[in-house]
């Protein structure tokens, strides 16, 4: 009684370490780390050493991505802040789609700040699955280069959002990003 305890106890703890362990193969839906250095660099328009360091954990955590999201954003904060932002959602086999993304902050931020924004996207199966909301918290946590990384999770889908650009910023906040499929003034 007690081994079959035992060894019920370790199959579920095996099970559940096998669903909370990143993604090891490449398959035809998910891109390499090579593939994700060289388009991040070709974005940021750095040097492949530089991304390379900011990608290199975020696959170490979350595995391979099954898309990811390219374009430009600004924010700005006096206490409660906002981000607007627009790019492009790529999949493997796929033609790029136009999305859109906005959302409130609330923390200790001040200033403002324009941005790249190159974010790697994890468990999103369909394009439709975007178009929630992402809560996630930020601070001035930077890699080599001023790539900053943060992450984002709503119904199974996660978001890596990579970022560099110019501006003032510093402080951290608490908020969220409404992605969509039309651009819109209205963070909520």
């Amino acid at each position: 009684m007690i081994l079959s305890r035992l060894v019920g106890s370790l199959f579920v703890a095996a099970a559940l370490m096998g669903f909370a362990a990143p993604a090891a193969a490449q398959d035809e839906q998910t891109f390499s780390e090579n593939e994700i250095v060289r388009a991040a660099s070709d974005f940021f328009g750095t040097t492949t050493a530089a991304v390379a360091k900011a990608v290199e954990r975020v696959f170490a955590q979350q595995g391979l991505p099954d898309a990811y999201i390219k374009g430009d954003e600004g924010s700005g904060a006096i206490v409660v802040g906002l981000r607007y932002g627009s790019g492009w959602l790529v999949r493997k086999g796929r033609e790029p789609l136009k999305i859109y993304w906005q959302g409130p902050s609330v923390g200790f931020d001040l200033g403002a700040n324009a941005s790249k924004n190159f974010t790697l996207v994890y468990n999103l199966r369909r394009p439709e699955r975007l178009f929630q909301k992402f809560p996630g918290i930020e601070g001035s946590y930077y890699f080599i280069a001023g790539i900053g990384v943060n992450y984002q999770r709503a119904d199974g889908i996660t978001l890596a959002p990579m970022r560099t650009g110019v501006g003032l910023r510093a402080g951290v906040n608490a908020g969220y990003l409404t992605y969509t499929r039309e651009e819109t003034l209205n963070p909520f």
